[in-house]
């Protein structure tokens, strides 16, 4: 037995093994990366150009659809696909089957973009074939152990018949459904960060708090947490029928509040010296601000809160999976809980992206310039991630532990 199996850590030869399909977060956390670097400045070169997609699909719809099923759902499979096994003391995805899920996202992210030039039967079983994968392959170990995350199938459930709807949409020239379908998917994924947002920001920072000594302890709050999240169902409710009303403005505004008064009790200004936790709480920080947005959108006709849905997209969505992806993607590795430099600056660049495309119309004439400001600085923050991150998550684990 040679000293490196004594250590517990890999030897030379095992430190290169390739080890990309060996649990479930690393291959769809790298897929994340690499299609946000390949759709966004696809996106960019479409809006600049005027030109259209290959499909014959709506640039828009095509962005909008991507960056939900395409970069968006790549990151949830990676965390629930990594997280479910924790949950329920089950064997973690690798290998064979992991291998095969990935191949259908690749698959669907190929067959969408080739549009009519395939048969609709094969776009629509392709495309729609991903997330019921993902959730016959969950299904079992949470079955089995009746976890109280057993609801999450639901919610792929939701996000499938969305995508269904929205194919349809786009097979029948209906571009009302096609909308409508993308905005209630964006809904049905603020009330998944509502709802593990909610779990592991405050555990993380606690967690953070503890290793410096530090014996702050978190506000808790039961009732609040429960009005956090029923407020973001009866926003996205209150969307499927009476989506841009009255309701769906006030309905905004509580949440704007509720999720502020939550966000508040989790000390994240005690976090300043830790990039890899404060980039949490600004992840979560874009909800208060997106319903914030859209309130004053809905119901004062404020003009500069009109792009309040990218504050959810560029800034929740994105912000919460670069900050969970380089977390886990850490802990997972056995690798320390500390983020470098580069790192650090992807949170800002991401951070200093959303807020130009937020509020890009401030800019006026210049809202081209600064869209595309935006989407560079979307870039250099993936960029960093996969400079740092694919050598992680292509290796195997530093202290010899499988997965």
């Amino acid at each position: 037995m040679d000293a490196a199996t004594l250590s517990g850590r890999p030897s030379a030869c095992q430190s290169r093994r390739f080890a990309l399909f060996e649990y479930g977060f690393r291959p769809f956390f790298l897929l994340a990366g690499v299609y946000a670097l390949i759709s966004v400045p696809a996106w960019l070169w479409i809006y600049t150009h005027g030109a259209t997609m290959p499909s014959g699909v709506a640039p828009q719809f095509w962005h909008g659809h991507e960056m939900i099923y395409g970069f968006a759902a790549a990151a949830i499979a990676g965390f629930l696909l990594t997280a479910v096994p924790s949950w329920t003391g089950a064997r973690g995805f690798g290998g064979r089957p992991l291998i095969l899920l990935t191949l259908l996202w690749v698959a669907g992210r190929l067959v969408f973009f080739a549009g009519d030039r395939l048969p609709v039967w094969l776009i629509a079983v392709v495309e729609l074939s991903f997330l019921p994968a993902v959730m016959l392959m969950l299904a079992p170990p949470l079955l089995r152990a009746r976890n109280r995350n057993t609801p999450m199938l639901f919610v792929l459930g939701v996000l499938w018949l969305l995508d269904a709807a929205f194919v349809s949409a786009l097979r029948f020239g209906d571009q009302v459904l096609a909308q409508d379908a993308l905005h209630l998917a964006i809904n049905i994924i603020l009330v998944l960060v509502t709802v593990i947002g909610g779990r592991i920001v405050p555990s993380f920072t606690a967690n953070a708090l503890r290793r410096r000594g530090e014996t702050v302890e978190l506000v808790a709050r039961p009732l609040l947490d429960r009005a956090v999240i029923g407020l973001t169902i009866a926003v996205a409710a209150v969307d499927l029928v009476a989506r841009g009303s009255l309701a769906s403005g006030v309905l905004a505004a509580a949440a704007a509040i509720a999720h502020a008064w939550r966000l508040s009790g989790w000390y994240g200004h005690k976090t300043l010296r830790e990039p890899i936790v404060w980039a949490l709480h600004i992840g979560y920080a874009w909800l208060p601000i997106g319903f914030a947005l859209k309130a004053l959108w809905l119901l004062g006709d404020v003009s500069w809160a009109a792009l309040w849905l990218h504050a959810f997209t560029m800034g929740a969505f994105a912000t919460m999976i670069l900050a969970v992806t380089t977390r886990a993607s850490l802990g997972h590795t056995g690798r320390p809980l500390v983020v470098g430099r580069a790192i650090a600056i992807a949170y800002l660049a991401l951070t200093a992206g959303a807020l130009v495309r937020v509020f890009a119309l401030v800019a006026g004439d210049a809202y081209r310039y600064a869209v595309t400001l935006a989407g560079a600085l979307w870039c250099v923050a993936f960029a960093l991630y996969l400079i740092v991150y694919a050598p992680i998550l292509i290796r195997p684990r530093v202290d010899g532990k499988p997965g």
